[in-house]
């Protein structure tokens, strides 16, 4: 009512005195104040405008990069994506692994577990709508056994799960580190033996050989996390402060030494037990920290087996002990290795070990387990410094254009019979010249062209050229293979 009221007033045949201007100025300001109004509400009750003099903002120009520490996958990098995941599922399913996944928010009391660890402060985090605190998933492990307690007692052990997903991290960014990455896990659930880590150390060896990748490019640094629970228990150092004291140690290539040994004190290790306990990590000989630990204690028991299985399994050259190795996530504990490139250009390309008392943090009954993560963004690195990125080009079986605009629905047909049985098939959209066609073929590497002529069609016919050899020749449509 008030936008007709505005819309009278505004009507070239109305004629008003000067006398009466003024007012009717006035009146018309106030009605389309009152208009403005109106339509203000419609707009948000409809999303749309109501009102004659809404003008539309001009369109604000967006950035076109992905937020910082993302990726767009265009074609070809989807194709090396492909490739890799392809490698990583071909290699799970030869060591008879079942292929899991777990959803991409989760709840954020997932993973937060032990203070100090580094990924509590790099969670992408928030409160949802319902007012629960959610997180997109630093990494799979958690999600892994989350699912195993739910699932229970209907599940028959072992278990031998793998993964491939999608991770998110606020983290400072490196070379081969973003804030989102792939992460290929693997894990073993209910066997306590060390011939579980053995059989997973085997099947990264395994990964590594097929994409070109030997032992002279890249080793496996070895350790156990009992290593440092026998130092810690010889310094009667308290059972519930042994988490703490790893992650610290897990720093010890990124931060100054001076800066580790301040944080151990706050930890409340004497100075003599810090000592000692860096003198322990520096060992890297197996039959070294025999001399230091004894051969009694799990740690060098566990260590030798593992060793002993390595050979049999046929990696030795791959595996090296380091007491240093501790991992920095605090549900380890036991055997626990990281796979590094000799050169030491790169940060970890991969680790993993054993985690027997994780379900217990979230509520559970424990169950052995062990696992490892391996990204996607520090291997292509790896890849591209050996000069080992394959050719992953296009590859399509035909190409099927027609040589008349008439001929169209027949490309269409011939297209659709050979989908029908199961081949790829690049159909000309458009009425495009032969030397476009040609083109195009050599783009997306068809390996055959199909050309619907008319003298052809008319017997029931198309002209096949094999692009690879050059042989042409007619066939029936419906011998078309």
């Amino acid at each position: 009512m008030l936008a007709n009221s505005s819309l009278l007033i505004l009507h070239p045949r109305v004629t008003f005195s000067l006398r009466h201007f003024s007012r009717r100025t006035q009146a018309l300001k106030l009605l389309r104040t009152c208009s403005s109004s109106s339509s203000s509400s419609e707009n948000a009750r409809f999303g749309r405008s109501g009102s004659l003099s809404s003008i539309p903002p001009p369109a604000q120009k967006i950035d076109v990069n992905p937020p910082k520490g993302t990726r767009d996958f265009p074609p070809e990098e989807m194709r090396l994506r492909n490739w890799l995941f392809h490698n990583f599922r071909e290699v799970s399913q030869m060591f008879a692994f079942e292929e899991v996944d777990f959803p991409v928010l989760e709840s954020e009391a997932l993973f937060i577990r032990k203070a100090g660890e580094e990924i509590r402060d790099q969670l992408y985090c928030f409160e949802d709508r319902g007012n629960r605190r959610v997180a997109l998933r630093p990494e799979l492990t958690p999600s892994l056994a989350r699912l195993v307690i739910q699932k229970g007692k209907s599940l028959s052990l072992p278990l031998k799960w793998f993964a491939v997903g999608q991770c998110w991290r606020y983290e400072r960014m490196t070379r081969g580190r973003r804030r989102e990455h792939y992460q290929w896990n693997m894990d073993i659930i209910g066997v306590p033996d060390v011939t579980a880590e053995a059989e997973l150390i085997s099947s990264i060896v395994t990964f590594f050989k097929r994409i070109g990748i030997t032992a002279v490019d890249v080793g496996f640094k070895v350790s156990s996390r009992k290593v440092l629970q026998e130092v810690l228990r010889y310094y009667s150092i308290p059972n519930n402060l042994f988490g703490k004291v790893c992650i610290i140690i897990d720093k010890m290539e990124k931060i100054p030494i001076d800066e580790v040994k301040k944080e151990l004190r706050s930890a409340e290790l004497s100075d003599e037990a810090i000592e000692e306990l860096l003198q322990v990590l520096s060992i890297k000989s197996l039959t070294k920290l025999e001399e230091k630990l004894g051969a009694a204690g799990e740690a060098v028991a566990d260590l030798k087996q593992l060793f002993s299985l390595a050979e049999k399994f046929g990696y030795s050259e791959w595996i090296q002990f380091d007491a240093s190795v501790v991992r920095g996530l605090a549900y380890y504990t036991g055997i626990v290795f990281e796979g590094f490139d000799r050169e030491g250009k790169l940060r970890a390309i991969c680790g993993g070990g054993r985690y027997d008392q994780l379900l217990s943090t979230f509520g559970g009954e424990d169950i052995p387990a062990c696992g490892f993560g391996f990204g996607d963004a520090v291997i292509v690195e790896l890849l591209k410094e050996k000069g080992l990125i394959p050719e992953v080009g296009p590859q399509v079986e035909n190409i099927v254009c027609y040589l008349d605009p008439d001929l169209q629905g027949a490309a269409v047909s011939v297209a659709t019979i050979l989908r029908g049985k199961g081949q790829s098939v690049d159909l000309v959209l458009e009425n495009k010249s032969l030397k476009w066609v040609f083109k195009r073929a050599a783009r997306i590497n068809a390996c055959r062209l199909i050309l619907v002529g008319s003298s052809e069609w008319q017997k029931g016919e198309v002209r096949v050229k094999n692009l690879s050899t050059g042989e042409q020749y007619e066939i029936k449509v419906d011998k078309l293979e």
